[in-house]
């Protein structure tokens, strides 16, 4: 592969943007928000069982790490 052109590499920053943006997402929705529920005690929160709130707390975070990972990958390219 040879020396991208200037497209090429604006796309390839889009890319890595929007796959970063997706992980702040998940860290967003699945993360930050059940724990300010739980935090606030809010009645919707009270129901999930504590296993059940780790396990999706650890798959969103998987989720978000994993992502920001393809996002430096794809960065990676341009290097």
């Amino acid at each position: 592969m040879g020396v991208p052109n200037p497209a090429e590499i604006e796309q390839t920053k889009l890319l890595a943007n929007a796959l970063d943006r997706a992980s702040t997402a998940c860290f967003t929705v699945g993360i930050a928000t059940p724990l300010a529920g739980y935090v606030y005690n809010l009645a919707a929160f009270n129901t999930i069982s504590g296993a059940r709130m780790v396990v999706s707390l650890a798959g969103w975070l998987l989720s978000a790490i994993l992502l920001h990972y393809l996002a430096r990958r794809a960065l990676r390219r341009l290097a």
